[in-house]
């Protein structure tokens, strides 16, 4: 048993949100996703995930899952050509003063209010709260693409998530979601997996939740509401699964190693079904 690695995720589980979410603007401690530490790659991230399934933003609404309170992916991506995007969280944590400095360079899709940074509602559309509910969907219009980075394997619903994510895009539109599969303490990326429901979920799942959904969970849910499915593996570790492979308990395990010890992916998604 890794004590170190028990402490650490105890404390993490009764961390206060408040004082997670403090952590994590500052970049202390909890290391943010891509849409935050480097906005810019994850658009370029995007733009060439898309390209390969022969798809281009140009023209296109946008909507961002998961956006962690920066402009910065927006922006982007109006840059690059989106028509429009909708920057969606379920939280309002809006990072002032990194908004701030994109003024200078992105005039035209913000303004300045009150020592404030504000999107322009003909570019970007602020969409915050729950999507699952009829009172956020009804915000927007369907939107052509829907994006996401390390934000899916945080979800506490995948199905209904995504169910209500199908349901705001239009019938030829896609999703491109990259997702990591890893314990968070990444020098341990399978050790969650050797835990059961009950201890994960009362002493050792962190407040920002991890799912410990697997390649074959994915691939259910996006078959249940899209009507064409491409799930690629960008990264393995079978030496780290190896060495876990013996603590990890049943329910995770396919006997497919190569499935099995899968860690990244990303899960491209078009054509809603029942649009």
């Amino acid at each position: 048993m890794n004590i170190k690695y028990l402490v650490l995720r105890v404390i993490r589980h009764f961390m206060p949100e408040s004082v997670a979410r403090f952590l994590l603007k500052r970049r202390w401690i909890i290391r943010p996703g891509l849409e935050s530490s480097d906005p810019f790659a994850a658009v370029e991230q995007y733009i060439k995930g898309l390209s390969a399934y022969g798809k281009s933003i140009n023209g296109r609404r946008v909507l961002v899952f998961g956006y962690g309170g920066r402009f910065a992916v927006g922006v982007e991506l109006l840059r690059k050509g989106a028509a429009h995007v909708v920057l969606c969280d379920h939280f309002v944590l809006l990072d002032k003063e990194r908004n701030l400095e994109l003024l200078p360079d992105y005039a035209e899709y913000l303004f300045a209010e009150n020592d404030d940074v504000k999107p322009r509602s003909e570019f970007i559309t602020l969409l915050h709260g729950d999507i699952r509910e009829a009172s956020i969907q009804s915000q927007i219009s369907e939107v052509d693409y829907v994006l996401s980075t390390s934000v899916y394997e945080h979800l506490d619903d995948v199905d209904g998530i995504t169910r209500a994510l199908a349901k705001l895009t239009s019938s030829q539109g896609a999703h491109l979601h990259f997702v990591d599969l890893r314990d968070h303490f990444f020098k341990h990326p399978f050790e969650m997996l050797t835990f059961s429901e009950h201890v994960w979920r009362n002493f050792l799942n962190p407040t920002s939740n991890l799912n410990r959904f697997r390649l074959t969970n994915y691939r259910e849910i996006f078959d249940a509401y899209f009507q064409k499915v491409d799930i690629t593996v960008l990264n393995r570790q079978e030496n780290e699964f190896r060495a876990a492979r013996s603590r990890i308990r049943q329910e995770f395990l396919t006997g497919d190693e190569a499935a099995d010890s899968v860690t990244l992916i990303h899960a491209f998604a078009e054509f809603p079904k029942g649009r």
